[in-house]
């Protein structure tokens, strides 16, 4: 069985012990360090090589977001997932442009927090019902229910099985570009996850059944 190798960063001690003796309870979960500010958290990131890190968004010495993009700068395999109690727009938005895989809320169950941590292993997004919800608000386009053709384009590597980072290879631009074409897609389509939007985009014509033409 492979062990997933998580850090935790948040400025509170007593927050970083709690989830430590959470999440180490699951045998394919180790901790394996933490971190008590962003440019701690760059620092320790490049040393410890963790497959997920858990992000508090709000510390001294530099925020989430800044320590986000300055860790996958350094190592894109990492997955970042923002641990936060702030579920503004402007800091949602900002975490997604940094890289995050997701965002998730301090409230979240044990169980749906587990959940998260091995599908952002495994590339996927992870947002909470209350920030997908607030996302798909915000991209909504009323006057223009149409993908753009990036958009469409993205989707259609979607339903070909591709990740974000595939995605971004392919089509030369970066993942969190193609993260941000997704969520506007989401926004239009009214969906909040990639499966929903393949399907709708397939079911309104916006995207082909066939693959993507070389």
């Amino acid at each position: 069985m492979t062990v997933l190798r998580l850090m935790i960063v948040d400025d509170h001690p007593v927050v970083r012990e709690g989830l430590r003796g959470m999440l180490e309870a699951d045998p394919g979960v180790t901790v394996v360090g933490e971190a008590s500010s962003g440019d701690e958290a760059v620092v320790r990131a490049a040393e410890l090589r963790p497959d997920v890190i858990l992000m508090d968004l709000r510390m001294p010495n530099g925020d989430g977001v800044s320590a986000t993009a300055g860790i996958l700068a350094a190592r894109p395999e990492s997955r970042v997932i923002v641990l936060t109690t702030y579920e503004t727009d402007q800091d949602i938005v900002r975490a997604v442009e940094a890289g995050a895989t997701g965002y998730l809320l301090k409230d979240t169950s044990r169980g749906d927090l587990l959940a998260a941590i091995f599908s952002a292993a495994r590339g996927e997004t992870v947002l909470s019902p209350a920030v997908a919800t607030r996302l798909v608000t915000r991209m909504r386009a009323p006057a223009a229910e149409s993908l753009s053709p990036r958009e469409a384009e993205v989707l259609s590597l979607v339903a070909e099985g591709l990740t974000n980072a595939e995605i971004g290879k392919t089509l030369f631009i970066s993942e969190a570009t193609v993260k941000t074409h997704l969520l506007r897609a989401f926004g239009k389509l009214g969906v909040s996850d990639r499966t929903a939007a393949v399907t709708a985009a397939l079911d309104r014509g916006f995207i082909s059944r066939q693959n993507r033409s070389s």
